[in-house]
């Protein structure tokens, strides 16, 4: 797999965590334990890793008895889940890429309103850093991410793979605020030829 943003999932193992972080919510450590089948400090150094690149996030449970409290691992979504990392990051984006346009206006996504273009920077930022060559089509409003540098997976991993990067792109845009967010792949999509969708759909969209 690739280096750079994604390189957290660079295991298949964290992307198993943090499928079943994405599907089932908040978990603890044993819980994704008996999901995976790894052994618990193998998924804290997983788990780790995912919060330092910003893509889960880790509260202390509220007990009404007694007992030591649990940390609760949850994915990290943007609007309902929030991460601090991650919104850094899509700030820091926004800021390069007004930079960007500042110097090349002939880079400016001028279809789009302010607030979308700066989602757009933190995904397209995000996809590179993952070893992505994203090309924005703000017409169809669609990212063609092909060819896709997981072209090595194992076909019964893919579909679990893509999944959580649809997800984590979602994430991306939630994080930064905007209007836009990922509907999916478009149904041709393969390793060699693959596109995301987006539409205006969250609060403030047109």
């Amino acid at each position: 797999m690739t280096t750079g943003s994604y390189s957290a999932l660079s295991s298949y193992s964290r992307v198993q965590i943090l499928h079943t972080l994405q599907k089932r919510g908040r978990r603890t450590i044993a819980d994704l334990r008996d999901a995976t089948g790894l052994h618990a400090n193998t998924v804290r150094e997983h788990l780790q890793r995912l919060i330092d690149d910003g893509y889960i996030i880790v509260e202390t449970e509220q007990r009404t008895t007694r007992g030591r409290p649990r940390a609760l691992y949850s994915a990290a979504s943007g609007a309902a889940t929030p991460s601090p990392i991650a919104q850094r990051k899509a700030r820091e984006a926004a800021e390069r890429g007004d930079l960007m346009r500042r110097i090349m206006p002939e880079t400016g996504t001028n279809a789009l309103p302010t607030e979308a273009v700066h989602q757009i920077d933190a995904l397209v930022e995000d996809l590179a850093s993952a070893g992505f060559d994203p090309a924005l089509d703000e017409n169809a409003l669609s990212v063609d991410i092909s060819p896709c540098p997981h072209t090595d997976v194992d076909a019964a991993q893919r579909e679990t793979l893509c999944a959580v990067h649809l997800t984590l792109m979602d994430g991306v845009l939630s994080h930064a605020g905007g209007p836009l967010e990922v509907t999916g792949m478009a149904p041709s999509c393969n390793p060699s030829d693959c596109v995301v969708q987006l539409r205006f759909g969250r609060p403030g969209s047109r």
